[in-house]
């Protein structure tokens, strides 16, 4: 199946190789921060940019002895599911792309439906439950690790653990945001099998500070290390999850893991602006950034302005549509049978949706008819050209709640993104992927990587890849001030619209008056993404990580 790539539309803005690449930063305010925020980029040839510092320093560790981008991407991913368990875990699914010096790979390690998830199994339910067993597909974040580090990697794969099993066994000092994300969840999930034992022996969360040792997790990760990921689909991990299954009221069992597989894939793309963004394709909602940009393509942002009332009404009105399009089309892609992620992208459809955006008025967002035919993000580049973009999640927060007693092992809960709708793409079904949230992002510029780059947040994602690409692509930010910049978000009625803390009154005013219901957040909100970003330049790298969390870029 061909990759669908729509053109960008030349001369729509000034070329942005010196702009973009900063060989002309003074002249063209590339350099320029112009929303608050005590933030710096990293300007070095060996970046990791991450959320958590304590991940951050285990990637830079493998670039020190030697290892490439994969290497400190992987070495970071598994520690971030020690000392960032509220916000993925072992138990978790995957997406990577990366820019191996050559081409750009994809690879899907999401994880499917029991095969006993049939239509029957959930009669009883009005609606795909949230947390608990009934929400947990079988988990890929594992095989990432292994299928990334067999492909691309250079240091021994069980060499990757070993700032985890520190952490794990040692313990590590928890951070305030770690600490109010983590206790946020713990009355909703104590009820949950297992949770307590694991993540609050106390009723509540470790404290700002304290030390938090997890002796679970470090024998689970010393096991992976061990089997290269075998154990968990196919030996004692993978016994211990079935029995807690069948102990607890699960459906998963020692089949279903045995039978997981990731894919690779080639990204899909779209133009905007001189650049190009590169996403994972369905079950993902990467295709919903895609389509965004394609209609913002049809529109005059330079004309409105940089952070006007207008600029950011287009940008939600876009971004309304193309999740219209989501909710109604968007699934597997086996189970696409009546609108694929082509005709989704198809120029001539985007232009059409882009003419229902008035300019002047909010208006409900409604599925098109195209022509027939909980997350952590990081990212990694080396000297050598390896740029990585990699994502892993349990969804929300620690995911179902359901956790495999003595092995730190939280599962995810993405049989929520399902439907019961019949006949849907995306109802449910055995062994079928559900709709997906977690989208790692890539941008090109005339076939050479420009920037890998991410944010984390459910829902936030897609239309987060979408204001950075505006930042980047029409207001030419560097990635810093890009990720500075105060965000939207189209709330999960895709109707209503939350702003940050520190929007200009003047834009909020102005989309009130045109009817958008827009709810300002208070400052610590976290429901707008964290953004981690590595652009490549003549010399390096301009790294940047997002000041909403504790994570910064590290390198040399």
């Amino acid at each position: 199946m061909s990759t669908p790539v729509v053109p960008a539309e030349a001369g729509t803005r000034q070329a942005l190789d010196s702009r973009l690449r900063g060989n002309d930063g003074a002249a063209s305010g590339f350099w320029d921060f112009p929303y608050t925020s005590q933030r710096m980029p990293l300007l070095a040839r060996n970046v990791v940019s991450t959320s958590q510092p304590l991940a951050s320093a285990a990637g830079a560790l493998m670039l020190a002895r030697g290892g490439n981008a994969v290497d400190a991407a992987l070495a970071t991913a598994i520690t971030l599911t020690v000392v960032e368990p509220c916000m993925n875990g072992i138990g978790g699914d995957a997406f990577a792309i990366l820019w191996d010096g050559q081409r750009l790979h994809g690879l899907n390690a999401s994880g499917r439906a029991p095969r006993r998830w049939t239509r029957d199994y959930f009669a009883r339910y009005d609606a795909m439950p949230y947390r608990g067993w009934d929400s947990v597909t079988v988990p890929g974040t594992v095989s990432a690790w292994r299928m990334l580090s067999d492909r691309f990697g250079t240091v021994p794969f069980a060499e990757l653990f070993e700032p985890a099993l520190r952490y794990a066994r040692e313990g590590y000092l928890v951070s305030p945001t770690v600490r109010r994300q983590w206790q946020a969840q713990v009355a909703e999930l104590l009820p949950q099998p297992g949770f307590r034992e694991a993540f609050a022996p106390r009723g509540e969360a470790p404290g700002t500070g304290e030390p938090w040792i997890c002796p679970g997790q470090a024998e689970t990760l010393q096991k992976i290390a061990a089997s290269k990921g075998e154990d968990f689909y196919r030996g004692s991990l993978a016994r211990a999850i079935a029995d807690h299954a069948r102990n607890t009221g699960g459906a998963i069992d020692e089949q279903d893991l045995a039978e997981h597989a990731s894919d690779w894939v080639e990204p899909m793309a779209i133009g905007y602006r001189g650049i190009e963004l590169h996403e994972i394709g369905p079950s993902g909602q990467g295709i919903g950034a895609l389509m965004a940009l394609g209609m913002l393509s049809n529109l005059d942002l330079a004309a409105a302005g940089a952070d006007s009332a207008l600029w950011h009404h287009l940008q939600i009105e876009a971004m309304k549509l193309a999740f219209a399009d989501l909710a109604a089309y968007v699934a597997d892609p086996q189970a696409m049978r009546e609108v694929s992620a082509q005709q989704l992208l198809d120029a001539k459809y985007l232009a059409q949706r882009a003419r229902l955006i008035d300019p002047d008025r909010a208006a409900p967002a409604r599925a098109g008819a195209p022509a027939s035919g909980g997350t952590v993000y990081l990212t990694a580049a080396d000297q050598k050209g390896m740029m990585v973009s990699f994502i892993q999640s349990n969804f929300k927060g620690f995911g179902s709640g359901v956790v495999v007693p003595h092995t730190g092992i939280a599962l995810h809960n993405r049989g929520w993104g399902f439907t019961l709708q019949a006949g849907h793409p995306n109802e449910v079904a055995p062994r079928k992927r559900p709709f997906h949230t977690i989208i790692p992002g890539f941008f090109m510029q005339d076939g050479q990587p420009l920037m890998s780059f991410g944010l984390m947040g459910g829902s936030m994602q897609a239309q987060g890849h979408v204001q950075i690409a505006v930042r980047v692509a029409d207001q030419g930010l560097n990635p810093q001030a890009a990720s500075d910049a105060p965000r939207w978000r189209v709330l999960d009625d895709n109707s209503g619209v939350a702003v940050e803390w520190n929007f200009p009154a003047e834009a909020i005013e102005g989309l009130r008056a045109r009817g958008h219901p827009v709810k300002v957040a208070p400052r610590l909100d976290t429901e707008f993404g964290c953004a981690q970003l590595a652009l490549k330049t003549q010399h390096g790298y301009v790294a940047a990580s997002d000041h909403r969390k504790d994570g910064y870029p590290v390198g040399f």
